[in-house]
């Protein structure tokens, strides 16, 4: 490497006259290098042990790797026109013998975080095929359990919604506790979380779970605003809302349209679930909003058996029905 001894001005002092009259010194009048004292061998001296350090201090280069570190290199770039590498491949046809050799060879790197044109990362793949054990092996090398498909689905996402429950354990108990909080509380492009999820789908052991580990119970789904006990309702799932009910969801919570669970209710086939909800919910939230309905009527609903119930139901079903159109 040369060096050139060269004069650079300070832009700042360009063209500026001193009180004199005289246009100001160069930078090289005013700091001096001592570069122009050096003999011509000291001079050389120095250039050579410059070029060492700066030789010492830059990163390998891939030419200059041993085989076996360019063999790991260039088997790590390796992408299909799908954007798969070599380990989203393996787990999609579940090679374990070669899924191990690589996330071995990679932990606590970004390749264990690569995305594929869907944007599934590693651990989605592994989520979706089932393989907790993969699961587990990603998330003890390093890799991030927040990131999001293509549907803005996190691989605890999706594990809720397939009730997948080992994969669930696996990365519950795995994660790092702010990429759990994290997941559980990420909305997807959907707008639910995790426990809207399990909660449309009915799997109970999830929900308790998630609740259990800190998920709030009354999120809103962000379209609609409906919470998880909401959504137990339009399913008809009288043990999900029993359960919620235990774990302390609000059975006054208004959706977007102003709606409690028990409103859910009016029209629906399902007594138990508005004997379950009626007692819970405040007075002023048993009647639809704007609705000339008599609360007596819902009380005397409360009371009777099945058949009377679906009587009044049926009555109440014409101002219901105009309202459901906003969930459907």
């Amino acid at each position: 490497m040369d060096l050139h001894r060269t004069s650079i001005l300070n832009q700042m002092d360009y063209n500026r006259e001193s009180k004199e009259g005289k246009v100001a010194q160069g930078t090289e009048d005013r700091l001096d290098s001592g570069l122009d004292s050096l003999k011509e061998e000291e001079y050389q001296a120095v250039a050579a042990e410059i070029h060492r350090l700066q030789l010492e201090c830059e990163p390998p280069q891939h030419k200059q790797l041993p085989a076996a570190a360019r063999e790991l290199y260039d088997w790590q770039t390796q992408i299909t026109d799908d954007g798969d590498t070599l380990l989203h491949l393996a787990i999609i046809h579940e090679a374990k013998d070669y899924i191990k050799t690589m996330i071995d060879h990679s932990k606590n790197t970004d390749f264990l975080n690569t995305q594929n044109d869907l944007r599934q990362t590693p651990l989605h793949l592994a989520v979706i095929t089932k393989q907790p054990e993969v699961c587990l092996s990603l998330l003890v090398s390093g890799c991030d359990p927040t990131l999001v498909d293509n549907n803005g689905d996190t691989p605890l996402h999706i594990a809720c919604r397939h009730g997948n429950l080992r994969c669930f354990s696996v990365i519950t108990q795995n994660s790092r506790p702010e990429h759990l909080r994290t997941s559980m509380a990420a909305c997807n492009y959907s707008g639910q979380n995790c426990l809207h999820l399990a909660s449309v789908h009915g799997f109970l052991s999830l929900v308790e779970r998630m609740v259990d580990l800190g998920a709030d119970i009354n999120a809103k789904e962000q379209h609609n605003g409906r919470g998880a006990l909401h959504l137990a309702v339009d399913q008809q799932n009288l043990l999900l809302v029993q359960l919620l009910l235990k774990k302390g969801a609000d059975p006054n919570l208004l959706s977007s349209g102003g709606h409690s669970p028990f409103h859910l209710t009016i029209g629906l086939d399902n007594c138990e679930i508005s004997r379950e909800l009626y007692s819970v919910t405040h007075p002023h939230l048993r009647e639809l909003p704007d609705s000339d309905s008599d609360d007596s009527d819902e009380e005397e609903c409360m009371e009777s058996d099945d058949e009377v119930c679906f009587e009044i139901a049926e009555v109440l079903h014409y101002s219901w029905s105009g309202m459901n159109e906003m969930y459907y």
